[in-house]
């Protein structure tokens, strides 16, 4: 391995580590909060399974190559798991813990009979062909069949995967069960059993409760201005549906860099853009920006919509947004966390912020398994009710405890994850 190739080793593995380290110390402050047991504790910090596979794939040229992926259950006592599938370069087992473990306290807060679970593998999909890719997932999915199934765990798509994917996924599971099975995964394309409003559901929820956020510090969202930071699957709709909605969006980054403009961005224009050229850069609508000056600028509303730690120690002092709402998983390291309640920015954590995509994956699960579709209007009117009540919920408990938003919801999950244990029993 060259040197290039081992530092970018250690920079995968700190964020990994340092998502791991974050989930557990959020879980550490509601036991301690809750008044858990050291058995409770340590109950709710383990994995309940986890699973590594390795994964061949004979490329186009016909060369081989050889990934990792994970499949990682962190909690089923409230239902089957469930949680995505990435493809990532930067994927690794301590990240995949993590984001199971956050999937469990999702699910709970928001009242999905679901457990959290969470699975990846270490390929950047933007270098292979569909066909490659099409392969790694077959392979993929029959190394994790003993785990996964419509009653055992549901995957779903993340960063670096689609309903294309999760096509490939289905079908292999129906292969090998001899009968079709469109239940054992969601995010499914609509001619193969999935949900109208799926797609866009994760970024309808971030706005319902950024509305909700900007309303409860008494500003009109038609007067506000906002950052997306990202404009991938929940980035580029969050954004369009601030637009819509009259939010000015001033500034929009993805990896590449960032652009801006005062009086508010064309996101329809730009979203034209990025399908033509493949990044924000170069946008003619817009002035050109630093990306991670973007994260900084004075705006009522910051959306980090792409992936873990963007907001860090080093970073949180010069957020001037007076709301963060997590789009991402993970976008706040607890140092950026504690900066960011001293200075008075309200922070919406992300296991509420993003929960619209696991409320209408569970929505998609049950029409599969009932074999029925609802309309789109019944999709996102279930969606906004629920994203209110988990707002509500949140904000209440957090009124009544004095607690920041994150430490209410974690609490909360936490506390429903546990009365679940409590009442089923230890077995044997």
């Amino acid at each position: 391995m060259s040197g290039t190739q081992a530092a970018t080793h250690r920079v995968i593995d700190d964020v990994g580590t340092q998502a791991l380290a974050d989930a557990h110390w959020q879980l550490d402050e509601a036991i301690a909060f809750l008044g858990y047991g050291q058995g409770t504790h340590a109950m709710l910090k383990s994995s309940r399974r986890e699973l590594t596979v390795s994964i061949p794939l004979r490329r186009d040229d016909g060369t081989v190559e050889v990934f990792s992926g994970y499949r990682i259950q962190h909690n089923i006592s409230r239902g089957p798991a469930k949680g995505g599938l990435r493809y990532s370069p930067t994927v690794n087992v301590a990240e995949v813990r993590a984001l199971a473990m956050w999937m469990t306290w999702k699910c709970a807060l928001l009242d999905v009979p679901y457990g959290g679970a969470k699975g990846g593998v270490a390929i950047d999909p933007r270098l292979y062909s569909a066909a490659e890719l099409e392969r790694v997932t077959r392979r993929y999915t029959t190394e994790i069949l003993p785990m996964i199934g419509p009653q055992h765990d549901i995957p779903a798509p993340d960063i670096g995967t689609d309903e294309n994917v999760m096509a490939w996924m289905m079908d292999t599971y129906s292969v090998s069960h001899g009968h079709t099975v469109p239940g054992v995964v969601t995010g499914k394309p609509l001619s193969l059993g999935g949900s109208l409003g799926r797609s866009s559901a994760t970024s309808r929820g971030v706005v319902h409760v950024a509305l909700a956020a900007l309303r409860s510090i008494g500003v009109d969202p038609v007067r506000s201005t906002a950052v997306v930071q990202g404009f991938g699957k929940v980035g580029r709709d969050a954004a369009r549906f601030l637009d819509q909605v009259g939010v000015a969006v001033v500034a929009v980054s993805d990896q590449y860099g960032a652009v801006f403009k005062q009086s508010g961005i064309n996101v329809e224009a730009l979203g034209r853009h990025v399908d033509a050229a493949g990044t924000v850069v170069g946008f003619p609508g817009a002035e050109a920006l630093d990306g991670a000056v973007a994260l900084e600028l004075d705006v009522d509303l910051l959306v980090p919509a792409a992936v873990e730690g963007v907001i860090h120690a080093d970073k949180a002092h010069r957020i001037q947004a007076r709301i963060v709402v997590e789009g991402a998983n993970g976008p706040t390291t607890r140092e950026a966390d504690r900066i960011l309640a001293n200075a008075g920015v309200l922070v919406v954590p992300d296991i509420l912020a993003n929960a619209g995509g696991v409320i209408v994956s569970y929505f998609e699960w049950v029409q599969s398994n009932q074999a029925y579709r609802w309309s789109l209007d019944e999709v996102e009117s279930r969606l906004a009710e629920r994203m209110r009540s988990g707002w509500e919920d949140v904000t209440g408990f957090a009124s009544l405890h004095g607690l920041t938003l994150r430490a209410a919801a974690t609490a909360l999950a936490v506390k429903r994850v546990t009365e679940a244990h409590r009442l089923r029993g230890l077995y044997p």
